[in-house]
């Protein structure tokens, strides 16, 4: 099931007889559709969305929405809702590309924030000509280390989880100082050396194969000082780094709809959309998908404009809500669809393998303590809480 595609005439392409760049919005349905249609052709792991990615990112679907320059890459409020609908809308094409894609802006944004000027219209200008770029951050225990050598560096060690491993050239990455401080740089990858730098073999989980998920080695690798970006903890500052994780909400809940739409075409299909039980039971997988994107749209409001602790709270909550919408839209989805959505090629078993690896988050068990913590701590009553 693709999303709408609305037709793109030739008087959108050709004025006065001269090619133009249509307009992200004009595009983007043609782009979110081809997503969608190729989405069980590279459901396998080590697969790379490159194609779909490239194209989102070369018709500027991200332009405007963390401008670079003074506004120092803070989403505009006017371009909240725009973000959101965006990262849902990808998201429901597939969630794979979903969470690429959200990598890709997250970067944008963090180099937008807290680099140079130069930096940003520098990292902006790549993207404009199609450009990956993603945020890289887990790692083992050993961590990865920025060595001061000459008058630049050299990194040692590796990421872990690394989504787009061996494919994203331009990865922003943590990296710790010999005196502890961790810094944000961002390499320049030789393209000869990205796959032998490579190791997807530990990436065997049963969904989001399409990410290209692994371990990348940096050991080696030269950096210069103009590839370090911001200063000292800018990348975990708060509230802005949890605050952020309403982004990769917005791209669940893509994939939550997308599921409730899946399942209501199979029953229509099979002449069961009158059955009561299949009637609540899409009634309450509704419900779920509105309570999402009820607690997603409020989420990216607190996160995005004047965020302070309060919005790092409710954000963590969010998690903890739209988990459980994830989880009870499965529940209800399987229960009504059967067996047929446990057998492929049927679109509802990818998406359901999907959906339950990308719910699983780190620290869903510390993100429910800290945001009920700050709401017990509130002298207001819980009606005025999140005023």
């Amino acid at each position: 099931m693709s999303p709408p595609v609305s037709p793109v005439h030739d008087a959108d392409i050709r004025r006065r007889g001269q090619p133009v760049r249509l307009r992200p919005k004009d595009e983007l349905p043609a782009v979110l559709a081809a997503i969608s249609d190729n989405a069980d052709s590279l459901d396998r792991l080590g697969a790379f969305p490159k194609d779909e990615l490239s194209r989102l990112v070369s018709i500027g679907a991200q332009d405007g929405l963390y401008p670079s320059g003074q506004l120092r890459g803070e989403v505009m409020p006017s371009s909240v809702a725009s973000l959101r609908h965006l990262l849902t809308s990808v998201g429901y094409a597939s969630l794979p590309v979903g969470r690429l894609f959200e990598g890709h802006v997250n970067a944008l944004a963090l180099v937008g924030r807290y680099g140079t000027a130069e930096q940003a219209v520098m990292a902006a200008a790549e993207a404009a000509e199609g450009a990956i770029f993603g945020v890289w951050n887990t790692e083992a225990a050993d961590g990865l280390t920025l060595c001061p050598v000459g008058s630049g560096y050299i990194l040692e060690g590796a990421k872990t989880f690394a989504s787009g491993a061996g494919f994203i050239p331009r990865p922003l990455v943590t990296a710790r100082l010999p005196s502890g401080e961790s810094l944000m740089v961002l390499p320049r990858i030789p393209e000869d050396e990205l796959a032998s730098r490579t190791d997807l073999s530990r990436w065997t989980a049963t969904g989001m194969r399409a990410s290209a998920t692994g371990t990348f080695d940096f050991s080696g690798l030269e950096v210069s000082r103009s590839d370090i970006i911001g200063g000292a903890g800018d990348y975990q500052r708060q509230p802005l780094f949890s605050a952020g994780a309403w982004r990769f909400l917005a791209v669940q809940l893509g994939g939550m709809g997308r599921l409730l739409d899946e399942a209501s075409t199979h029953l229509k299909r099979l002449g069961r959309l009158d059955d009561p039980q299949q009637l609540a039971r899409m009634g309450e997988a509704a419900i779920s998908v509105e309570s999402a994107r009820l607690w997603v749209c409020a989420a990216s409001e607190k996160a995005e404009i004047s965020p302070d602790d309060g919005a790092v709270a409710y954000v963590n909550l969010a998690r903890c809500a739209v988990e459980r919408a994830g989880l009870d839209i499965l529940e209800h989805v399987n229960r009504s669809v059967g067996l047929a959505g446990f057998l492929a090629p049927h679109p509802v078993e990818r998406i359901t393998r999907d959906l339950s690896t990308y719910l699983r988050q780190p620290g869903p068990d510390l993100a429910l303590r800290e945001g009920a913590r700050h709401q017990l701590a509130k002298a207001r009553p819980s009606r005025e809480a999140w005023s």
